[in-house]
């Protein structure tokens, strides 16, 4: 695990590089996930919903980030009733 600023792309190459062939996770909402698609660097998201977290609800991803090829890949439901959706960008 590593915390990280700065731009995204180096970011990204340095995780890629650093996690030699594994795969690299990306922790820390959707203001980090939304620089990462709209970079073009996501292959997938995982969203896990905390129902008594969620309130009145906020977007995930900013309006400028396209949703149109994100689709559904599978589903995981937990005891106390969260729920994560696993989307795919590819």
């Amino acid at each position: 695990m590593r915390f990280d600023s700065g731009d995204i792309r180096r970011i990204c190459a340095d995780a890629v590089s650093d996690a030699g062939g594994r795969n690299v996770w990306v922790v820390g909402g959707g203001d980090v996930a939304a620089q990462f698609a709209e970079a073009g660097l996501l292959d997938e998201m995982w969203v896990t919903y905390m129902p008594v977290a969620l309130g009145t609800g906020r977007r995930l991803l900013p309006v400028s980030v396209p949703t149109a090829p994100m689709r559904l890949a599978g589903t995981t439901s937990f005891n106390g009733g969260a729920a994560e959706l696993r989307f795919s960008f590819r």
